[in-house]
């Protein structure tokens, strides 16, 4: 949900919120986060383990991380955004503050208020800022669509029940029923 706009906000703005209010900036608008269902949580918690599980057990690399998690997406200092959850595999892109640069794979839990800025706006911005991968999660209609913006490019739409091919890790598939 955008914030009503009285000016162009900045990075400043963003870093200097007041405690425990969250929110994105995505060129130059603030867009408020609303607090997450159990729904929302219980995915974010039980996805995030997969996926550190399987990092951990390949000796991957790769680090996790849920949100609140800062990503500046062009390591510019004008967008900063908090996916539910982000992979990064390039340490150098890690700093205090979050992540500087392009996570190599983010998903989105969708919400009723967050609807419109993960499949349009976000989509649009983590596809242009060099994200690998992409999921948007949808717990109300229990489908997950991925969008890989690598080589040839290609989304799908996959249920719960299905076991869903992640593509920057061979070998990990994930079905969001047996999460929950």
């Amino acid at each position: 949900m955008q914030v009503p706009q009285e000016r162009i906000y900045t990075s400043e703005d963003y870093w200097n919120l007041p405690e425990g209010q969250r929110a994105e900036l995505i060129d130059g608008k603030l867009y408020a986060m609303a607090p997450p269902n159990r729904i929302h949580q219980k995915l974010i918690m039980e996805l995030t383990s997969t996926i550190h599980n399987h990092i951990k057990n390949k000796s991957g690399s790769c680090e996790v991380y849920p949100a609140p998690f800062a990503v500046n997406l062009t390591a510019n200092d004008k967008a900063w955004v908090e996916p539910d959850i982000s992979v990064i595999c390039d340490k150098d892109k890690l700093s205090d503050r979050g992540c500087e640069g392009a996570p190599d794979w983010i998903i989105e839990i969708l919400s009723p208020s967050s609807t419109r800025t993960d499949c349009a706006i976000k989509l649009f911005k983590y596809r242009t800022a060099g994200v690998r991968e992409y999921w948007i999660v949808n717990p109300i209609k229990k489908i997950v669509q991925t969008y890989i913006f690598e080589g040839e490019e290609d989304a799908n739409i996959y249920s719960f029940d299905d076991e869903i091919p992640v593509y920057i890790f061979d070998g990990l598939t994930i079905k969001i029923s047996d999460l929950l």
